[in-house]
């Protein structure tokens, strides 16, 4: 779950400086979430998250699509609960069609029972996949979403649905009192996000005392992650919770560097049409409309916007398009040059990829367009030459 959608104001840094010094609305590190890319985590772990930064609530990776099943689950919910932790479940979901959801909430449902979910916890659909409910509509993605949650019911579990705040009510209609809305401003002047949904995930980088890495954390809104399951556990370093999230805050919440374009001549043919826009912005005009096939000559390139955008010399100026999103910089188009793929396979990592690619993991997750604390799933293709 490392959806980004970025905040540019102006007087960055005067606002970052005001919010951390009142610190009255600091976004809070109520709950993290976990997967297989954070490796097994121990109930010291846990017990630390909990007693120096506030973590009431944990959120464990149960499984994705229909073969997927995070090895790691049993053990995180586990260790979550010996801590003290309400612990809940996600699901990374590909389904496409209402008959898929249900597939694919029976394979969660079963999987979270094996795992040891307790009855009554929310499970949740992760649904933020470009390639698969990108490409859909709101209706049918509000239809499919529909289907998957009341499936995961007969397990015994509470839906939710995680998404990211540009995709919140534009790809998937999102109710007030519902939903779990990533978004990472770069400056929060103050103001609280989502607060009309159960949970913001605020950051995707947050880093605890004795645990390894970056984890994604968030505030929450309603009792909804910490109802069904007792828990009489608390913060037992209440100075440190508050200087750790103020910690936390500061590292989030950075003044928003300018972008700037990069040198790179390349050639993409398109697979599917794509507006030309007159600058680098979703805002602004179309020049035109591109279809499938076009081939397309670039001189430079830029991320802003939350998308990454390249430029087209033209006979009259330059036209502008978005080649994907900032982490995804293959969505829309294919480069010209040729790349040599690997599957990812069932039990697959990014190390066990990149030793057997004679790669380093940041090296193989960034020619990806991605970050070694990405999910990577069965059935995904990445470039490793």
């Amino acid at each position: 779950m490392k959806l980004k959608n970025k905040l540019i104001l102006s007087g960055a840094a005067t606002m970052a400086a005001l919010f951390l010094g009142m610190n009255a609305n600091a976004a809070r590190m109520d709950m993290v979430d976990v997967s297989n890319n954070n490796g097994y985590m121990s109930t010291a772990e846990y017990v630390s998250m909990r007693n120096e930064f506030g973590v009431k609530a944990l959120t464990v990776k149960i499984s994705e699509g229909t073969t997927f099943k995070d090895g790691y689950a049993a053990s995180n919910i586990a260790n979550g609960q010996a801590a003290g932790l309400y612990v809940n479940g996600y699901h990374f979901a590909h389904y496409k069609t209402k008959a898929q959801a249900i597939v694919e909430a029976d394979f969660a449902g079963k999987t979270a029972k094996a795992a040891g979910l307790p009855v009554g916890a929310v499970l949740a659909t992760d649904v933020e996949s470009a390639e698969e409910q990108g490409i859909l509509s709101q209706a049918a993605n509000d239809r499919n979403n529909a289907a998957f949650m009341k499936e995961i019911q007969k397990f015994g579990y509470r839906a939710d649905i995680y998404t990211s705040g540009s995709w919140a009510n534009n790809k998937m209609t999102i109710k007030g009192k519902t939903g779990w809305v990533a978004g990472y401003p770069y400056v929060m002047s103050g103001q609280k996000w989502y607060t009309n949904n159960n949970a913001w995930q605020w950051s995707g980088a947050a880093h605890f005392r004795i645990s390894y890495g970056d984890f994604d954390v968030s505030q929450l809104y309603t009792d909804y992650y910490t109802a069904g399951q007792k828990s009489t556990v608390k913060p037992t370093d209440k100075g440190a919770v508050k200087a750790n999230n103020q910690k936390a805050n500061k590292n989030t919440f950075r003044p928003y560097a300018s972008a700037k374009w990069v040198k790179e001549t390349k050639t993409y043919t398109l697979k599917t049409a794509v507006k030309l826009h007159t600058g680098a912005s979703t805002s602004s005009s179309a020049i035109t409309i591109m279809p499938a096939g076009t081939t397309v000559k670039t001189d430079q390139a830029i991320i802003q916007g939350g998308y990454r955008w390249v430029r087209q010399p033209r006979f009259y100026g330059y036209g502008y398009l978005a080649t994907g999103s900032a982490s995804n910089t293959l969505e829309y188009v294919n480069s010209g040059v040729t790349h040599t793929y690997y599957t990812v396979k069932s039990g697959d990592s990014w190390w066990t990829i990149a030793q057997r690619n004679g790669l380093s993991m940041t090296t193989l997750a960034s020619q990806n367009g991605k970050s070694i604390y990405n999910t990577i799933y069965p059935g995904q293709r990445l470039v490793v030459r």
